[in-house]
C-alpha cells in the first residue's frame, strides 16, 4: 500500500498521557537491547542524543542500561515532555538526562555535535523523511553509533490491522488507532535505504521482528 502520512505531533493532552501510561516494555527493551548489540561490550558511552523521546521511557532505560551515558532527548510536544520530566524526576535520573522542546528541522539541540544518535519511533511521523537523516549527518561527530529503530510500513490495509490485533489488541482504542495509522504512515525498508543514500549515510538497513525495522551504523 501507498504510505499515509499521520500528523507529525502527537500534542493531544490524552494521547500523551496514553503514551506515558502505556506498558512498552516489551518493544521499548527490545530497542535498548538490539542498540546494546550493536554497539557492543562497551555500550553508549559520552553525550547521547535521543531524538523524538516523547514521554521518555526508551531515554530512561537507556540511561539505566548506559551508565556512562548522558543523554540528551527532544521532542517537539510539550505534552510528552511534561511526562517526560515527570518520569524523569521519578527515575531520579536528572542528573543523567536533560529534555528539550526542539521541532525539526527548525530548532536544535543543546550541543553542536553528539557521541551518539539515537531513535525510536520518530521516522514514522515525519512528512519528509530526510529531515531526520539531516539531523543525525549534522548533530553525530565523524564515526560516532547511529542507531534509529522504527515501524515499517505493511504491505496492505489488512496485513496493518492484523497486526493491530495482534500486538494491542488489550490496548485502549486510543492506542490501537494511533498504531494502525502510525503503520500506514511508516516507510518500508528499500525506502529508507533510498533516503539513507541522499543524505550520504552508511548506515544498514535490517528487518527486525514483525512490524520493525532498524538503520544502524557509524557517522
Amino acid at each position: 500500500m501507498n504510505r499515509i502520512p499521520e500528523p507529525e505531533l502527537m500534542d493531544e493532552a490524552e494521547q500523551a498521557r496514553a503514551y506515558s501510561e502505556a506498558d512498552f516494555a516489551e518493544p521499548h527493551d527490545r530497542f535498548v537491547n538490539l542498540c546494546e548489540e550493536f554497539v557492543g561490550a562497551g555500550g553508549l558511552a559520552g553525550t547521547i542524543l535521543d531524538l523524538g523521546c516523547g514521554p521518555a521511557d526508551v531515554t530512561v532505560r537507556l540511561a539505566r542500561r548506559f551508565p556512562r551515558a548522558i543523554i540528551h532527548g527532544v521532542d517537539g510536544a510539550d505534552t510528552m515532555l511534561a511526562h517526560g520530566h515527570a518520569r524523569v524526576q521519578r527515575e531520579g535520573l536528572g542528573h543523567r538526562i536533560e529534555l528539550t522542546r526542539a521541532l525539526l528541522p527548525h530548532d536544535a539541540p543543546p550541543l553542536r555535535q553528539y557521541d551518539a544518535v539515537v531513535s525510536n519511533s520518530l521516522l514514522h511521523h515525519l512528512h519528509d523523511a530526510d529531515v531526520l537523516w539531516e539531523a543525525v549527518g549534522r548533530w553525530a561527530k565523524p564515526g560516532a553509533p547511529v542507531f534509529v529503530m522504527d515501524l515499517r510500513r505493511p504491505a496492505t490495509v489488512e496485513d496493518a490491522r492484523r497486526l493491530v490485533v495482534v500486538n494491542a489488541a488489550a490496548e485502549p482504542e486510543i492506542l490501537r488507532r494511533d498504531f494502525f495509522n502510525s503503520l500506514c504512515a511508516a516507510f518500508a525498508a528499500d525506502e529508507v535505504r533510498a533516503q539513507l543514500r541522499r543524505a550520504g549515510l552508511a548506515l544498514e538497513v535490517l528487518e527486525v521482528g514483525d512490524r520493525h525495522l532498524v538503520a544502524r551504523g557509524h557517522r
